[in-house]
């Protein structure tokens, strides 16, 4: 290996190293992972270098960078050169002595002007200054100038809550764990890191520390980064470019050398290692956030592709219409220990130490106040408060907070001036220029801005010198150094926002109301949340008027959902615009609580109840809606309760306080549906306490505790509580592996107690053929069974199968059996095909995962006939090859409501495949039989199978490209497909083990074959067929092509297709598969 360590040249060789790179890069190419290796870069910083590149060529040049950062003059071309030769690419390095031999030697001193190096150092210094000078301290109170932070002091905690791969929640220490694989799930860092937090919560403050620290290289975001860069979005102006944003607010003005055309210069040479940190998503101007727009560019990879993105926002701003986040983060505020050590650092700056503990003992027995402590503006507010008139801490909304304080402020701004303070009220002069200034803030907010321009303000008359004195507002020079105006600054947006909402309240009429706040829509309203809590907080009659007006926007835009659209409904398509209401109204039904906490009264809460026929939330982390919904639950009438109430505690360890909390009386007549996965019921005390919650809900429809470590002691309270809950409907017991045989046991006693349940879990709950031939009998109570889910219980066999099957035939109801790796062979399914002829009414049947085979296949295909109502169909890895697919492909003219269909990771090869499409999108049998005599339409006309959504090919182990390119011809006579698998294939390491299923362990949950990725080849001839096809499928919106390789022109074509589809929101791609310098900033592209 190279000697890391090898002599320097002199300082003018160090610095003209970069002139060899080109041409290494153009050379070594695919081999740079060698030169990594002997350059002595371990597997890790190979792997990062790998993942936040999308060629071999930037690749090279990212290495060749990051090995010039890390040894700087011991990085010489005598040390390359020896790299190179070691190896194996003595090519590049007698080219690289050729061109030494032509060159003209030029020493040039360190830190030269004029030089790359020089410039990019001069640039760094500058920022790293700039941001020390501007970011080090903040006062967060305008009228205070004593009291000063340290970003030191930021104690905000994150939370990951979603990747690419997958929904999660992990408390993360820093963003450096995302950069983590095994925290993320992603094979390479991301890209771009979106960041989301309510009001209040502290995300500028932290972006402003993660630059402060990055700058200063005391993460690991700061030492893969030669450039961060900090860019408030809020100051961000239509028509503006990257390089003058970065001009204006990251660095001296006074800095030589250093202007927008050389900033460009730096962030092209340094692409792959540009950090930026977009403060305030929410806060960008509409004119600056349209298409072709700076940052919208920036965002969606067609400027600087290969940066590294930090995002921050409120909810649901809308980042992702221009980039798909690879990582989702919520700021989740304080925690419990953080709150006490910001509450004592506060009062000892203020040289109030003693206020400390009377503090914490008000927030204990304030659980309204106890809500809002955790958001750190609203915690620093409480304090200043608390500091100042104890009495003003009572308050547990955001209304009162703010009332308060601005009555605090009120009250210094007249001690100071010797103004008389009212009794009642404000001083007449503060109370009309606070309105003043509401009118303007609501304008500037109605515009999406913060920001208020003093000519502006001088304009309307407004006495802004007396707002300067109150501190409500700060007068300050705007950051942009080609546009300086003065502006006045509110001390939070929360502030802007409550001035508005206080003069809206003021209107003289409801209608002025709504026509003030200019509601025009539910997303409207989400958009304007903060302004309609403050507005209801301030005036009972404005609460009411708002109130009535979404109601009348719920009628209109949610009435065509229904309780089934809020449930998760696995085996049936979700259309994305059905997805997107449900969606947006969980966000509306949040709105409407946090109105109601801001105004308790009767008839906002008749209001609220008639804009939510069905409420549904998760109250993981939601203190201020679970106080809400408690006066909900205490104070509604019977009459006005919702159709369904669908209540989440996911993950909680307070989940059992928050329903002895909310349900501490009979509420009769309420349909609840309660989940609470991974909330964990070890004990029989546990599910004891729930037990006695739940006897005040007598109207229990279903209860979901998947995942909650229940044993068959733990078990038993919940069982013998079923004479509680006669109502119930559904029950999920999944995931709880030491329920075990014994559990069976327990579980079978109860159920003549539930006879309405009508769906069933008890996947993976190491049900064995004993457990399964002692339930079956008693699961004769459930005449009324619709749907039951035994999978992953691979010991239950076709012996615990049998057992089943003598049962079937009684649930006459049955549309959903999923029996998904429980070990059936041929011979089972031989035995389960006749029980299954009699269930006519079945939707959907998944046998997955089972070892059944062709002959397995021909047992169910000839009995697919009786079977007419079935819209899914499952029998991916069955171990079934074109034998079995011509047996179900004579079947399938009788499936005509057949939805989805998967075959997938089988041995079928392209004749299979081909068969199988092409009879999916022929006319059936049946259509021809119902032909008129002598009318040929159907024959003769083009036919359109418009019922089949999703298809499901992939990883087949026989099917080439050019059986996939067959395909891709046919499936434009799909026009409903909404997902479609073509995907290649991997190989199973031994195939001669096919039929005899190797489990991996239980903690797994998988079935395990040990396999290598094979990619299948599509020929251009075949990609461009399948980019022709994609816009005659108007409904698709999932296209998987992992494991296909194709040549540049058809990859393009193919991804563009994608990205002009009006409703294709994935298309899924193997990273390694990508051709070499392809464009790969489609938004619709998930690289995996």
């Amino acid at each position: 290996m190279a000697e890391r360590q090898g002599a320097a040249g002199h300082s003018g060789e160090t610095l003209g190293l970069r002139k060899y790179f080109y041409h290494i890069k153009e050379k070594v190419s695919s081999d740079w992972k060698d030169l990594a290796f002997h350059l002595g870069f371990e597997q890790p910083d190979i792997d990062n270098i790998d993942g936040r590149n999308r060629d071999d060529k930037s690749r090279c040049m990212d290495l060749l960078e990051e090995w010039l950062k890390r040894n700087g003059e011991k990085a010489t071309i005598e040390v390359l050169m020896e790299a190179l030769s070691e190896a194996n690419l003595q090519s590049v390095v007698d080219g690289l002595r050729k061109f030494k031999l032509q060159e003209v030697p030029l020493p040039v001193p360190v830190g030269a002007e004029g030089t790359e190096s020089s410039l990019t150092d001069v640039f760094q210094k500058s920022v790293k200054k700039y941001y020390e000078l501007k970011l080090t301290h903040l006062k967060p109170l305008i009228w205070n100038d004593n009291f000063t932070l340290t970003l030191s002091d930021i104690f905000t905690q994150l939370e990951l809550i979603q990747t690419k791969m997958g929904k999660q929640r992990k408390e993360l220490k820093s963003l450096d764990d995302l950069l983590n694989p095994n925290v993320t799930g992603l094979s390479t860092a991301p890209r771009c890191i979106l960041i989301e937090g309510e009001a209040g919560g502290g995300k500028t403050t932290f972006l402003s520390k993660e630059a402060l620290d990055a700058v200063s290289q005391k993460t690991e975001l700061g030492r893969r980064h030669n450039i961060v860069l900090l860019i408030r979005l809020r100051e961000v102006r239509e028509g503006g470019t990257i390089e003058e944003m970065v001009w204006d607010q990251c660095v001296d003005e006074t800095t030589e050398g250093i202007d927008k055309r050389s900033i460009r210069e730096i962030l092209q040479r340094n692409k792959s290692r540009v950090l930026f940190l977009l403060d305030g998503y929410d806060e960008l101007r509409p004119e600056a956030n349209a298409a072709g727009q700076a940052i919208p560019k920036l965002l969606s990879g067609k400027l600087y592709p290969n940066s590294m993105i930090v995002i921050t926002s409120r909810p649901s701003a809308g980042v992702q219409q221009h980039t798909q986040p690879n990582c989702h983060i919520h700021i989740t505020g304080f925690s419990k220990e953080r709150v006490e050590k910001y509450v004592r650092q506060y009062f000892t700056v203020v040289g109030k130490h003693e206020l400390t503990k009377a503090l914490a003992v008000q927030v204990k027995d304030n659980n309204l106040l106890s809500t809002l402590i955790y958001t750190p503006i609203f915690l620093m507010f409480v304090c200043i408060l608390w500091e100042e008139d104890q009495e003003m801490v009572s308050t547990g909304t955001m209304t009162g907070l703010y009332d308060n304080l601005l009555t605090c402020l009120v009250r210094k701004y007249c001690k100071r001036e010797g103004v008389d303070m009212p009794t009642e009220g404000l001083p007449a002069e503060v109370a009309e220029s606070l309105l003043q200034l509401g009118k303007l803030a609501l304008e500037a907010l109605l515009r999406n801005e913060t920001l208020l321009d003093l000519t502006e303000v001088k304009r309307e008359k407004v006495d802004w010198e007396l707002l300067l004195k109150l501190g409500v507002v700060s007068l300050e020079v705007s950051s942009s150094k080609s546009d300086p105006r003065k502006q006045l600054n509110f001390s939070h947006k929360t502030m802007q926002e409550f001035l508005a909402g206080r003069y809206v309240a003021h209107a003289l009429c409801p209608q002025d109301i709504v026509e003030l706040l200019q509601l025009t829509s539910i997303s409207k309203a989400l958009e304007l949340s903060n302004l309609l809590q403050f507005t209801c907080g301030c005036d009972s009659q404005a609460a009411q008027a708002v109130m009535e007006e979404l109601s009348n926007f719920s009628k209109k835009e949610f009435s065509h959902l229904r309780p089934d659209d809020f449930q998760n409904k696995p085996h049936l398509h979700v259309r994305s615009e059905i997805k997107r209401s449900v969606k947006a109204n969980k966000r509306f039904i949040l709105l409407c609580l946090d109105l109601l906490n801001e105004r308790k009264e009767p008839d906002v809460l008749q209001a609220v109840s008639r804009a939510l026929p069905v409420i549904i939330m998760d109250l993981y982390g939601l203190r201020k809606q679970h106080a809400a919904l408690k006066y909900y639950l205490e104070n509604i009438q019977s009459t006005h309760l919702p159709d369904r109430m669908i209540l989440e505690l996911s993950y909680s360890s307070e989940a059992l306080q928050y329903l002895e909390q909310s349900f501490t009386s009979p509420s009769p007549g309420l349909r609840l549906d309660l989940r609470l996965p991974l909330v964990k019921f070890g004990s029989p005390g546990q599910t004891a306490r729930l037990v006695s919650v739940l006897k005040n809900v007598p109207g229990l429809r279903a209860l979901d505790m998947s995942h909650a470590g229940l044993t068959p002691s733990s078990l038993q309270p919940l069982v013998q509580g079923f004479s509680h809950m006669s109502l119930l409907e559904e029950l999920d017991l999944s995931f709880n592996r030491a329920l075990g045989d014994a559990g069976m046991e327990v579980l079978k006693l109860g159920l003549s107690s539930v006879p309405h349940l009508a769906v069933l879990r008890l996947c993976y709950v190491r049900m064995t053929a004993v457990g399964m031939s002692s339930l079956a009998p008693y699961m004769r109570h459930l005449v009324g069974l619709r749907e039951l889910y035994i999978s992953g219980n691979f010991k239950i066999g076709d012996t615990g199968l049998e057992s089943l099957t003598a049962i079937l035939p009684i649930f006459t109801d049955m549309q959903v059996l999923v029996l998904v790796q429980i070990g059936i062979s041929p011979t089972g399914m031989r035995t389960l095909a006749p029980a299954l002829r009699q269930l006519t009414r079945l939707i959907k049947l998944d046998i997955s995962v089972n070892a059944i085979g062709d002959p397995g296949l021909e047992c169910l295909a000839a009995i697919l006939h009786h079977l007419t109502a079935m819209k899914v169909l499952v029998l991916s890895e069955t171990g079934i090859s074109d034998r079995g697919i011509s047996s179900l492909i004579k079947a399938l003219p009788h499936l005509v409501q057949l939805q989805v269909l998967d075959v997938g990771s089988n041995n079928i090869g392209d004749s299979g495949i081909v068969s199988l499409v092409q009879t999916l999108c022929q006319p059936s049998s049946l259509d021809m039989e119902q032909n008129p005599p002598g009318d040929k339409s159907l024959t003769t006309a083009p036919h359109y199978n418009n019922t089949l959504q999703e298809l499901h090919i992939g990883w087949n182990r026989g099917v080439t490209g050019a059986g996939l390119g067959r395909v891709a011809q046919l499936i434009s006579t799909l026009p409903a497909l909404a997902r479609l698998d073509m995907s290649g294939y991997w190989d199973i390491s031994d195939s001669a083990h096919w039929h005899t299923p190797i489990y991996m362990s239980d903690n797994a949950a998988m079935s395990g074959y040990w396999r290598t990725p094979t990619y299948i080849h599509l020929p251009d001839t075949a990609a461009m067929a399948l980019a022709e096809a994609l816009p005659r499928l108007p409904a698709l919106e999932w296209l998987d092509l992992l494991y296909i390789s194709m040549e540049p022109a058809g990859f393009q074509a193919v991804v563009q297709a994608a990205e002009e589809h009006t409703t294709l929101e994935s298309l899924l791609y193997s990273r390694h598969g990508v051709p070499e310098e392809a464009d790969t900033t489609a938004i619709c592209l998930k690289l995996i």
